[in-house]
């Protein structure tokens, strides 16, 4: 098995990378709807510009983490083919490996910095 399948090799991911796989698990979206979906998941703490959405989204289709799938629907339900992307069963799985590996992260946290217990 090669290092870009091997899901554990690919882990941790980069937020902007994390962030975009998260926003696919729902379903197939197009470039504008993966911003807006950041934007959401983050608060607004994340605001992806196209030239680092489209590159990330390059290379997720070159390393076979997500595939294009085509969305019919345009601009106030007009027909209009736009590019769509959805995840593939690897990008799935290394997803689930980061998370995986964040509650690994937590849980560690909790132990060494266990919560306050509140104010009597």
């Amino acid at each position: 098995m090669t290092a870009r399948r091997d899901t554990w090799s690919n882990v941790p991911l980069s937020e902007t990378t994390f962030f975009i796989l998260l926003s696919l698990t729902a379903g197939p979206k197009h470039g504008y709807a993966i911003m807006k979906e950041v934007m959401i998941l983050t608060d607004r703490r994340v605001v992806l510009s196209t030239g680092t959405l489209y590159g990330a989204l390059k290379r997720l289709l070159r390393d076979g983490w997500i595939e294009r799938a085509e969305d019919q629907t345009g601009p106030e339900g007009s027909y209009h083919a736009r590019k769509a992307y959805t995840l593939t069963n690897l990008g799935r799985r290394i997803l689930e490996a980061e998370v995986r590996r964040l509650r690994a992260l937590l849980e560690v946290a909790r132990v060494l910095r266990p919560a306050e217990e509140p104010a009597r």
